[in-house]
């Protein structure tokens, strides 16, 4: 285990020592002036009286004087840090919130501003990478949706018992490509601090329901939407929303065997479940799909298997989480409530 060294400890044991030479030098200095030896104090009544004397007129003093240093030195060092402790509040409050964040530094001391102007100077440059990074991930996205188009329109044209399965192929990689300049437009949303919308979920279940219901029905399936008389209110970004409720419905529909049905529950509460027939997600299974490139025993060979990687990250960007209850085969987008 490694040993952190403490500031605190290190300047109270600073003061005890000083404490400590002063008294000894005092005392030294007594005996020097008086020129007490106690050498020459043959008789026991004049030693302890000598050491009487001293301990009046050196040891009570001192005493005196140090317990209200203690005090105070320790106030002095606990009030020096505390600004310290108030930024890594600040910090662990601003989680979820990282970009474009950066350490307050008026009230800092002036010792510890080096370290707080490298680290926020440190979070400028992730800022800027990451910026980067996402401007970069855009222009891909963007630049591979007209080839796909066009591919998408010579497959119309093409002849063959494989251009369906060619054309649900390019579907697919569009809709992923679509998802991945949701993404980065969210972030740069967030980035910015743009100011989220009103989202009904049960507008946004109704919608994403209407659009897969023929696609389901087509497979030998069936779908059903179940919401209250109230429509939760979330902030946040329809679209992203509706994203990843649909990538949720596509694979409860793969899960889900033929004849069998796929439902979605708006509620209770800022939350939309959907439930399929196939065996269910663990925690541990729902965590290890999340991670980028891994798949579901029961996805399809077509895509990429970022599905639910990209539920998460949207989940993530609105402040909520997803969610998986094996026993009711149920995976749940779940939102913070709105204020």
């Amino acid at each position: 285990m490694t040993h952190r060294r403490s500031v605190s400890r290190r300047l109270a044991r600073g003061l005890g020592l000083v404490g400590l030479i002063g008294s000894i030098l005092l005392l030294a200095a007594v005996v020097f002036f008086y020129r007490l030896s106690f050498v020459d104090l043959n008789a026991k009544q004049a030693t302890a009286r000598a050491i009487n004397e001293m301990l009046e007129h050196v040891g009570l003093p001192v005493l005196v004087l140090m317990v209200p240093m203690a005090f105070v030195g320790l106030r002095v060092i606990r009030q020096a840090f505390m600004p310290l402790e108030e930024a890594a509040v600040e910090i662990e409050a601003a989680r979820g919130h990282e970009r474009g964040y950066r350490i307050d530094t008026s009230r800092m001391p002036a010792e510890a501003l080096p370290f707080t102007d490298a680290v926020n100077d440190l979070l400028a440059r992730l800022d800027d990478a990451a910026a980067r990074q996402e401007a970069f991930a855009a222009d891909v996205a963007h630049e591979l949706r007209a080839p796909l188009a066009v591919l998408s329109l010579e497959l119309d044209r093409l002849d063959h018992t494989e251009a369906s399965r060619l054309k649900t192929d390019v579907a697919a990689m569009r809709r992923l490509i679509d998802q991945l300049m949701l993404l980065a437009q969210i972030d740069a949303a967030t980035a910015a601090q743009l100011a989220p919308e009103a989202v009904p979920l049960t507008d946004v279940a109704t919608d994403v329901v209407s659009l897969l219901a023929p696609g389901v029905i087509a497979a030998g399936k069936t779908i059903a939407l179940e919401a209250g008389a109230e429509s939760p209110i979330v902030r946040g970004r329809r679209e992203a929303i509706a994203a990843a409720l649909r990538n949720l419905v596509e694979n409860a529909v793969r899960a889900t065997p033929a004849g069998g049905a796929v439902q979605v529950f708006v509620g209770p509460g800022c939350a939309i479940r959907v439930k399929d027939q196939g065996p269910g997600l663990s925690s541990d299974r729902l965590h290890d799909l999340i991670r980028r490139h891994s798949r579901a025993d029961h996805a399809s060979k077509d895509g990429a298997g970022l599905g639910l990687a990209i539920v998460e990250r949207i989940m993530a960007a609105h402040g909520g989480s997803l969610t998986t209850d094996p026993g009711a085969r149920e995976l749940t987008l779940r939102f913070p409530e709105s204020s």
